[in-house]
């Protein structure tokens, strides 16, 4: 089992195409590794034993009949619990979902079905895809595989904890204002937040439909270009797709060759605020690209420090629109229905028993800045200022190809350090909120230890709307290099987690 999980997932995919391990094999080790230690990080919120065994047999079947496969074909995969799974407990961290299976696939989830990808289980989240930690999630926190004390980022935790835990060796997240990002770089792994309307939002569970943006999480550059390419793509059934090629992701990855690339240090994403061992090691890695041959500059975006107000204008309000769909009505939790409470009480107590503190808090503040007064002054200046964030962006790529920044002020802190206290939680995505706002490609990519506790650090890529190969360009790049000093990836410095069952 050890040597199973610990194989990448284009190495697993290697052993199956060669005949050295089957998909069972290799699903079964996963799934016996979750039942060993996910007691302790409580990645996932539901795993589907019987489903993903009965998955991967047909892929073993297929690849005996000789039938041509995907690349990830047989190899396992854990599912954020914001995108729908027919027939599987989908929550989206909340208890107003609590037990509703959906009758159909996510448009993500339909092409990891057709790649042949084993879907283990849904990991955990943050309440709605709501907060920065998972620990707003009904469901209780998930823990950071490198110290089982402190958070995993959210709102994706679950997911990037799963693969830095080796539960899964890729996993799909969602990004809104860097929720797939701020848990890679907690948890020294990879993560991906393509251009907006390059993977499908179909089936997703709304949180912010002009931000969600589905993306893969892996442990290596190279993986998550393959998970990428597999999920990407136009969808009719999503007014926000865009109908181009999706980027050459996977040879970018395999290239990653930077000599002549323009990259772009942002100012304003450092300084005041930022752990000094974060802000070390990144500019260890701008130095490391400059040794490869990028040609890198100080890029001025003077309009980003106003990101995450703007962002908290604009998320809220969305939010309390996509929201109000949870009435008790049709699906969901359903509290007080006596036959006496009229179907507006009913509304009420459900919503009132169903929803957690931070979905009420964001529900409050988006009603408030869309109502009848306050909308200009609050909502559509909002968006006035993530035009003027576009256009930072265009401008900044009219000098440089990608730009730069820490992923995180800081590496992960201890469960429980913030959670009282939303708007030090809300400065986590401080470098992450802007690529959303403008719709751009961005990654995280792992890039050493801060010196102050032994922690991941992630190195922040964002490249302009479908160039999403040049983050795996980078990627790619610098992971080699860096793997030639640790002599592996990142993830091979992680203490070992005690088997608990």
């Amino acid at each position: 089992m050890t040597d199973l999980i610990r194989k990448t997932a284009a190495e697993l995919a290697d052993l199956m195409a060669s005949k050295q391990a089957s998909s069972v094999e290799i699903t079964q080790a996963h799934l016996d590794r979750i039942t060993a230690v996910d007691g302790d990080v409580r990645a996932f919120l539901h795993v589907d034993t019987e489903g993903a065994l009965a998955q991967a047999k047909a892929v073993d079947d297929k690849r005996a009949a000789g039938e041509q496969l995907a690349p990830l074909a047989g190899v396992p995969l854990a599912l954020k619990d914001v995108l729908t799974q027919e027939g599987v407990p989908t929550t989206a961290g909340s208890k107003i979902l609590e037990g509703w299976k959906p009758p159909y696939d996510a448009t993500v989830v339909k092409r990891l079905k057709a790649a042949g990808i084993v879907i283990l289980g849904k990991t955990n989240m943050d309440e709605f895809a709501m907060g920065s930690s998972t620990e707003n999630s009904a469901y209780g926190t998930t823990h950071n595989p490198w110290d089982l004390t402190r958070i995993p980022g959210g709102s994706g935790g679950g997911s990037s904890a799963a693969i830095s835990a080796y539960e899964a060796p890729l996993a799909i997240g969602t990004d809104t204002g860097g929720s797939i990002r701020q848990p890679g770089a907690f948890t020294g792994t990879v993560g991906v937040k393509p251009t907006y309307g390059g993977t499908s939002r179909y089936g997703l569970i709304a949180l912010a439909s002009s931000l969600d943006t589905p993306g893969p999480c892996a442990r290596t550059t190279l993986d998550a270009a393959l998970l990428h390419e597999a999920i990407a793509g136009y969808d009719p059934m999503d007014s926000t797709s865009i109908n181009q090629p999706v980027p050459a992701v996977v040879e970018a990855a395999r290239n990653g060759d930077v000599a002549g690339l323009r990259i772009g240090v942002v100012k304003e994403l450092g300084g005041d605020g930022y752990q000094p061992g974060v802000e070390a090691r990144f500019h260890e890695a701008v130095e490391l690209l400059t040794k490869l041959g990028a040609e890198v500059v100080e890029v001025s975006c003077p309009h980003f420090q106003y990101a995450l107000p703007a962002y908290y204008l604009i998320l809220p309000s969305e939010a309390s629109s996509n929201l109000a769909k949870f009435d008790a009505m049709r699906y969901g939790l359903r509290v007080g229905d006596d036959g006496e409470n009229s179907a507006e009480k009913v509304t009420a107590l459900s919503r009132e028993a169903g929803f957690g503190a931070e979905v009420k808090r964001r529900i409050i503040l988006g009603t408030h800045a869309l109502s009848s007064g306050y909308y200009d002054a609050y909502y559509g200046q909002a968006q006035k200022v993530r035009t003027l964030i576009a256009r930072d962006f265009a401008n900044a790529y009219e000098q440089v190809d990608v730009l730069v920044s820490p992923a995180t002020p800081t590496t992960a802190f201890a469960i429980g350090d913030r959670i009282d206290d939303p708007i030090a939680m809300y400065k986590n995505d401080l470098c992450t909120i802007p690529s959303n706002l403008a719709g751009n490609a961005a990654a995280s990519f792992p890039c050493g230890l801060a010196d102050e506790d032994g922690l991941p650090v992630g190195f922040h890529v964002m490249a302009p709307v479908l160039r999403d190969d040049l983050l795996y360009k980078v990627g790619g790049a610098l992971e080699s290099a860096l793997a030639e000093q640790w002599g592996g990836v990142l993830m091979t410095k992680a203490p070992e987690l005690e088997v608990t069952r």
